[in-house]
């Protein structure tokens, strides 16, 4: 009975962890790795790389970033650019969801993927002096 009772103790304590929150991968970067900045900390990143929403992603000088999120949505990040990926939801079963990413500086290159097709402005590109929303499309957005 004791061990039912720790066993049971320990799922529960699994299930109330919150899952990984991967919205998406890097698939390819210049230069070596990439900092990802999450919750304060510099982290290292290189191809396979998981993303959570909140990250922020800055290339060097001469750095290059490609990045494949779960909806299937594509972005590539230029040099000496920071991205902060605010917010990303997406339902795989329903294919719905929304995003809001932040360019700071630099270069982001959009091929828009399934959230885009679920309605109006579902993905959203904030700059510093103006929000687009995006209804499916390839873009480029550069911020000086």
């Amino acid at each position: 009975m004791r061990k039912l009772a720790i066993l049971i103790s320990v799922v529960c304590g699994l299930l109330a962890q919150p899952a990984l929150a991967e919205i998406g991968r890097i698939k390819n970067a210049t230069q070596g790795s990439v900092e990802v900045i999450r919750g304060g900390q510099s982290l290292s990143a290189k191809p396979g790389f998981k993303l959570e929403e909140g990250d922020t992603i800055a290339t060097k000088a001469g750095q290059r970033v490609g990045i494949t999120f779960l909806d299937d949505t594509r972005m590539a990040i230029g040099p000496g650019s920071r991205i902060t990926l605010d917010e990303y939801k997406y339902d795989r079963a329903r294919q719905t969801g929304r995003s809001l990413t932040t360019v700071n500086r630099g270069a982001l290159g959009v091929d828009s993927g399934n959230i885009t097709r679920t309605g109006a402005d579902r993905m959203r590109v904030r700059t510093p002096t103006s929000t687009l929303g995006v209804r499916g499309t390839t873009f480029v957005v550069e911020v000086k």
